[in-house]
């Protein structure tokens, strides 16, 4: 997957000699001294849990200091996201937000905000949205899920890990760009969703790619397309639902790395540092690609392009198709 297509390439974020000579503290540049606390916005298992908790063991054997994973799933991200506002801002308790953080703006009031509240670190991984169906349904492309959808108008159930969240907005989309009528059935996980679908209790889902992937590769599920704007290299037989008759449908699920706002630069960089070096370790390489996602580890700049944009994007989708949280 070429993912640099998705981030605005603002180029990195350099660090004055002079201006960390006079304002670091000598605990700054000795960073970090004790463990960092990494506080994950979704419950263990998850895409988020899984990403984190592979960076989180690379990024401790660079840093020198063991990096806790606190899982504080709930509220779309809000209450693990307010536990890191409320911080102290000195690199030791860090977020890993999913791709929810780029919709919330947009549907739900927010206790804080969300860029000025925190310092976007890095863009940790990014994988497309997988749609799929189970092997004994007629759905082999894209073209039969939009017939097969305009003759059974409300009847097709597509399954997400709950609303909003990216499998959520990509059959949203889907429905809007196609013009057809689908129910959406939320779950409190991807693995339940899949599940239904393996079982026929539902039709498909546009599922992240990592909770998918393992049942594609079993049989299971059947892949149909792909929703990145070019194919995955996990998956490069699979078209996508771009050059299937929808120019310029694209969804990804991403996680993302912030701290507290006004986090010392000294500890910003030193942390984007370790997490750039992670996202090229062969191992960790390994592992997400094996789920479909692909490392990123961007600067910190480039991650805040990113989200802004992202925040941009789904407020006209939000918008346009009316989406409101049930």
């Amino acid at each position: 997957m070429a993912y640099q297509n998705l981030c605005v390439r603002a180029g990195a974020l350099a660090i004055a000699a002079a201006g960390i000579g006079s304002a670091a503290t000598a605990a700054e540049l000795n960073f970090p001294q004790r463990p960092i606390r990494l506080v994950i916005a979704q419950a263990p298992g998850g895409n988020a849990d899984i990403v984190g908790r592979s960076y989180a063991l690379r990024m401790s054997e660079d840093l020198g200091q063991q990096i806790v994973v606190d899982n504080r799933p709930g509220a779309s991200g809000i209450i693990a996201t307010e536990t890191v506002v409320r911080a102290t801002p000195d690199g030791y308790t860090i977020l890993l937000v999913p791709s929810s953080f780029g919709v919330n703006p947009s549907v739900r009031k927010l206790p804080y905000d969300q860029l000025r509240d925190l310092t976007p670190i890095t863009l940790l991984a990014a994988a497309p949205n997988l749609l799929v169906v189970n092997p004994s349904t007629p759905i082999k492309t894209v073209a039969d899920l939009t017939a097969m959808a305009k003759a059974k108008p409300g009847q097709l159930r597509f399954g997400s890990s709950g609303n909003l969240g990216s499998p959520h907005l990509a059959g949203e989309l889907f429905k809007n760009m196609a013009n057809v009528s689908m129910i959406h059935v939320p779950y409190k996980a991807a693995s339940a969703a899949l599940i239904d679908i393996v079982s026929g209790q539902i039709e498909l889902s546009f599922a992240s790619m990592p909770s998918a992937f393992g049942l594609v590769k079993s049989g299971k599920l059947r892949p149909v397309a792909v929703t990145s704007l070019k194919r995955s290299v996990v998956l490069p037989d699979i078209p996508t639902v771009a050059e299937s008759g929808f120019p310029g449908f694209e969804t990804a699920a991403w996680q993302g790395l912030l701290g507290p706002a006004n986090l010392p630069e000294p500890v910003l960089q030193r942390l984007n540092a370790s997490a750039a070096k992670a996202a090229r370790d062969p191992v960790l390489k390994q592992r997400l690609l094996g789920d479909g996602a692909e490392p990123v580890g961007n600067t910190p700049q480039e991650f805040r392009t990113w989200a802004t944009a992202e925040i941009a994007k789904w407020a006209k989708v939000v918008k346009l198709i009316g989406v409101k949280v049930d």
